[in-house]
Formats: structure tokens, C-alpha cells, sequence
């Protein structure tokens, strides 16, 4: 499995949607079209890396992006000038418990370090244990927890925000 980022095509965006569309959802994630034309905009801006697990096609991807363009929310922890957000991880469920999840992760976490970003912010719906594990597998740290009703609909509808120092 070749975990790595690089130049996208047409095609890469589509399958990194399809896969998004059919093994995203579920009652701890927040997946809306709206954010994926948001994120696949930064990506063709320059402004994020899609960070890819690939054979002989995507079987996962992470979205990293950087500085300015990470959410407004995140400056209370931090200066958005020296951190990187990390906003979907998908692994296509046919990889599902190969570590694909972690090793997006940590991929992601070098190549917010080589673009000299010192944090890495991740989200979680706080009741989400397999992105709880991954998460601490990584390393991430948690920072906060708070009521987010607009995101999250099920359990106790609180999103928890994790860091990573580079």
C-alpha cells in the first residue's frame, strides 16, 4: 500500500467522492456536498493535500489543510498561521482494520510538518471509538470537547478537537 500525496486528476476526484459518499457516512460523521466541493476547492487552490492510500486505486484518503484556510474556529487553540487541520479520513470498507486509517494519519502529520505548520487539528464526534483509536494511535491529544447540535445529530451531539505537534 502506497500512502503518499500527489497531483490529481478528474478521475482521482471523482473515486475519492465516491468513496467518501459510500463509506463516510454514518451516525458519528458529518458529510456534507457542500464540504466536499469545499475541500476538493482548497485542494485545487493549493491550499490542502489530499493525502492518498493507494494499490491499484484510492482505497483511502485523508484532507489536509493548511494555515489560513483551516476553520476560523480552530484560532482559539492556536494561530492559524502554524497549524494544519486534518477534515476527512475514509478508508473504502473492503481495507477496513488494515491500519490504512493510521498510516493516512501520520502521513498526513509529515507533510503538515514539512510545510512548517507546528499542530495538527483533527475532529471527532466524541462517542466515535474507531476515530478515537485511530486518532490515539496517531498520537493526538485531546483539546476540547463541546455541544455541536448544527453537526452532530446522534449520541451526545458533542464534537471533540484533538492536536498533534509536528
Amino acid at each position: 500500500m502506497n500512502v503518499h500525496s500527489r497531483q490529481l486528476n478528474d478521475a482521482d476526484f471523482e473515486q475519492m467522492k465516491k468513496i467518501l459518499l459510500r463509506d463516510g457516512p454514518n451516525e458519528w460523521n458529518y458529510i456534507t456536498e457542500e464540504s466536499i466541493s469545499q475541500q476538493f476547492q482548497l485542494i485545487q487552490e493549493g491550499k490542502a493535500l489530499a493525502v492518498l492510500a493507494e494499490e491499484q486505486e484510492i482505497t483511502g484518503f485523508a484532507v489536509l489543510i493548511f494555515k489560513a484556510a483551516c476553520p476560523a474556529k480552530l484560532e482559539k487553540y492556536s494561530s492559524l498561521s502554524t497549524m494544519a487541520y486534518i477534515n476527512d479520513v475514509v478508508v473504502n470498507a473492503n481495507y477496513n482494520g488494515k491500519g490504512i486509517g493510521s498510516a493516512l494519519l501520520q502521513t498526513a502529520i509529515e507533510l503538515a510538518g514539512n510545510a512548517q505548520c507546528e499542530k495538527v487539528y483533527i475532529e471527532r464526534h466524541e462517542e466515535n471509538l474507531a476515530s478515537a483509536g485511530m486518532m490515539r494511535k496517531a498520537s493526538f491529544k485531546l483539546v476540547d470537547t463541546f455541544y455541536d447540535p448544527q453537526k452532530r445529530t446522534a449520541g451526545s451531539r458533542n464534537t471533540s478537537v484533538l492536536v498533534k505537534n509536528t
